[in-house]
């Protein structure tokens, strides 16, 4: 047996190593997976580990040996592969030289489990690839071709990958040294339908097994679908219509009402039946106009409520703040300490700042109920204009107030001004440096103040400006609907006058050939064209010509025009056989004489 004939064989590698050499003798016993003893049971090296089934510095056990039939393990990518030479019982694979790169493959294929195998000896048969091969996995099929090559298919995918690891080995046959009985081999990925056919096949179920997934998910996910609608019956109707009088059941009714309609369970015996219901849902309109004007109303009382509570709060602040300035004036300032002043000062804009921000949403809410007056009722030019006014004054009102906060608070820094120069000339000469600091940084903070209140004071003179300007135009509007209403007046006269002379008029129009003041117009600009082409031009330029001017204006029409002015306009023929020709000329001058 095969297993007989490799123990003998290892028993003889055994027997012929001499005792002197116990790397070799290591190197043998750990090739058989024993530990490597001497002869008196002593371990021949020490850093030996079973678990390992290996020592340190001796090569591993070729996975790819005869009768093995083991796949290799992962090599870490910073250790080199190490091949050895493989014993068939046909031929012996020689590995290539380990300093050589990697033998170049191709892209692999989706569902490669087809290689093809290059650098076959010539006389090598397919029992020869398939004893060669076979160690890999289950071979499925060979193709081989008479130029030394072959198609392998196996049964599983990770079988290509043990076979891309024979390439590059040396191949002879025997121990025959002849060309024909060596090769060297090449094995790569190979493109195959049936391989590619049996991936589709997969991804097609893997993509169903999604599929199913995602819809199972998304039943599990899905609202439950609403209960069904009841038939039609006399006992169901007049439940129906007792919930359709009952508001918390008035929903569910008018649902079941509506499906009942669209199914076509109207008919004469059911008309009546339905009328009541219908007229039972219009009632239930006014129900819910009531119910929104309650709550109008209510929102309205909140809205006051907030107002009024807002303009309490309003009024404490604007108290509070006139605390802080009088506070802050030369009577009770100076009796309070830097300390005290500092906090007095940063309280006050606090305070400002909280009233100015709920004094704005207090504006905010005003204008939005104007706004909304203005939406329900259209309001006159002369209304608009008021509405104008008073913005206007409630704009100057505020800026009064900035004006007159700005004042108090650069009566305040004029107040810490002179405290500072007066405290200056006691203190030492030590602190003459950090007031002088202070003395700028308050004249410089002085003059923006003074900067602000002069710009303060323009805008105020604009917005009196404005109002004048709003003023005039006031009473502008006025006497120009004066002089509209005595217009209207005057004309009303003229009209009683003017339609007994229409008559007349209107027989002189009918009687001139040209009609209206836009006729007379492209007259006019025809004319002149004419006059410009003495040898006349066709109907179509003329119109080609007016177009530019007028895209609306037809040739028809123009040439109506000019028929009825025939002491103006005259048709002449120009040209022999083919190429005749009307031409529109200008005889106005002659006209004139003949008129």
């Amino acid at each position: 047996s095969t297993d007989g004939g490799r123990n003998l064989s290892l028993d003889s590698v055994l027997m012929g190593l001499p005792m002197s050499d116990p790397t070799a003798w290591a190197t043998a016993m750990n090739n058989l997976g024993m530990a490597p003893m001497g002869m008196t049971g002593q371990p021949l090296l020490p850093d030996f580990d079973p678990a390992l089934g290996m020592m340190t510095g001796i090569p591993p056990i070729n996975p790819m040996m005869p009768g093995l039939g083991i796949v290799p393990p992962p090599i870490p990518p910073d250790m080199p592969a190490v091949k050895e030479i493989i014993h068939c019982k046909s031929c012996t694979l020689f590995p290539p030289n380990p300093h050589l790169p990697p033998p170049a493959t191709r892209e692999r294929p989706p569902g490669c489990k087809t290689v093809f195998v290059g650098g076959l000896p010539e006389n090598g048969t397919e029992q020869i690839i398939m004893e060669v091969f076979e160690q890999c996995g289950e071979v499925i099929a060979i193709r081989k071709s008479k130029k030394n090559f072959c198609h392998i298919r196996f049964a599983e995918e990770f079988m290509v990958d043990k076979a891309l690891y024979l390439s590059g080995y040396r191949i002879r046959l025997g121990s025959s040294t002849d060309k024909k009985d060596t090769g060297r081999l090449h094995v790569d990925f190979a493109q195959a339908r049936d391989d590619l056919y049996e991936w589709e096949c997969k991804q097609r179920m893997l993509a169903r097994e999604e599929r199913h997934r995602r819809r199972l998910a998304e039943e599990r996910f899905r609202p439950p679908s609403p209960p069904p609608v009841v038939h039609y019956s006399d006992h169901e109707c007049s439940v129906v219509a007792e919930k359709l009088k009952d508001d918390t059941k008035f929903s569910e009714a008018i649902q079941t009402l509506l499906t009942w309609i669209e199914r076509g369970e109207v008919n004469r015996r059911t008309a009546n039946n339905f009328y009541s219901m219908i007229q039972s849902a219009n009632s239930h309109i006014r129900r819910l106009v009531n119910e929104k004007a309650a709550h109008e109303k209510e929102m309205e009382e909140a809205k006051e409520k907030f107002k009024l509570a807002l303009s309490g709060i309003l009024v404490q602040f604007e108290q509070i703040v006139a605390v802080y300035h009088s506070a802050s004036k030369q009577k009770a300032w100076d009796h309070f300490t830097k300390a005290q002043r500092k906090n007095i000062s940063v309280w006050c804009k606090q305070a400002e700042e909280i009233r100015n921000i709920h004094n704005d949403e207090l504006m905010g809410i005003r204008r939005e109920e104007e706004m909304e007056m203005s939406d329900e009722e259209i309001e006159d030019p002369s209304e608009m204009k008021e509405t104008e006014e008073s913005a206007l004054v409630s704009q100057v009102e505020a800026l009064k107030e900035e004006n007159d906060s700005l004042r108090w608070q650069l009566d305040a820094y004029r107040n810490e001004v002179e405290l500072l120069k007066q405290e200056q000339g006691k203190a030492s000469r030590d602190e003459d440096t950090t007031k002088e600091q202070q003395m700028k940084l308050l004249q410089q903070a002085l003059q923006g103040m003074q900067k602000h209140l002069l710009k303060v004071q323009e805008e105020y003179k604009k917005r009196e400006a404005e109002l004048e300007k709003v003023k005039e135009d006031k009473l502008k509007i006025e006497t120009l609907l004066e002089n509209l209403k005595e217009q209207e007046s005057s004309t009303s006269r003229v009209c009683a006058c003017s339609q007994e002379k229409e008559c007349p008029v209107e027989k002189t129009l009918g009687n001139s050939p040209v009609k209206s003041e836009r006729e007379v117009l492209l007259v006019g600009i025809i004319s002149t064209f004419l006059h410009v082409h003495p040898f006349g031009a066709s109907i179509e330029y003329i119109c080609s010509y007016l177009q530019r001017l007028d895209s609306k204006i037809c040739t028809a029409e123009v040439e109506v025009l000019m028929t009825r002015l025939q002491n103006t306009f005259r048709q002449e023929l120009s040209g022999v056989g083919a190429s005749l020709e009307k031409r529109w000329k200008f005889c106005g001058f002659d006209g004139l004489k003949m008129t």
